[in-house]
């Protein structure tokens, strides 16, 4: 991972942003004809206005091969978080640079994110099929939260995770 650097994405890399999360999702089965969830995915400048976008970047080729939207609870994009829970989503990397840990560093950017506005806790959604996806989120401790578990649409079945997170040691500022 130390050939990757995590940055916020400019409007520069919203095509590519575009491009490899429809690959991502392409490729892990979470796109079909039933549903128009591709154009949800191309409408980056959409979801970069509604949250904190970032990007994945091969600091050798300065190439983008990752994204994800971290979101605030009550914003648009924000599906199952409550009051004192962070969430991401769209969390995608280019199918060429899968196994490098981008998806790890992206999602514990996330973390760190969440840590440091105050958020006790992070949730998240993932399809019930995407094993790649699920063995991460449980290797960062996510667990299942069934009762927040949704479907978007007819057999878009989503579940929920969520990862307590420890209390920051940042010093707090005092009135």
């Amino acid at each position: 991972m130390t050939d990757l650097l995590v940055r916020p994405a400019v409007s520069a890399d919203f095509p590519v942003i575009a491009e490899l999360t429809v690959a991502a999702y392409r490729a892990s089965g979470q796109l079909n004809s039933e549903h128009d969830y591709a154009s949800t995915l191309n409408d980056v400048a959409g979801r970069a206005a509604e949250g904190e976008l970032l990007v994945a970047v091969d600091t050798r080729t300065d190439r983008v091969v990752g994204s994800v939207l971290f979101v605030l609870p009550g914003t648009p994009y924000a599906e199952v978080s409550s009051p004192g829970e962070a969430e991401f989503r769209m969390l995608a990397v280019d199918p060429a640079a899968q196994g490098r840990g981008v998806g790890e560093l992206l999602a514990r950017t996330c973390l760190t994110r969440a840590t440091e506005l105050g958020f006790g806790a992070v949730v998240i959604c993932v399809r019930d099929f995407v094993a790649g996806a699920r063995r991460l989120y449980a290797r960062l401790g996510f667990v299942r939260i069934p009762e927040r578990d949704w479907a978007p649409a007819a057999g878009v079945d989503l579940l929920a995770l969520r990862l307590e997170l420890a209390p920051s040691t940042a010093p707090t500022a005092t009135a």
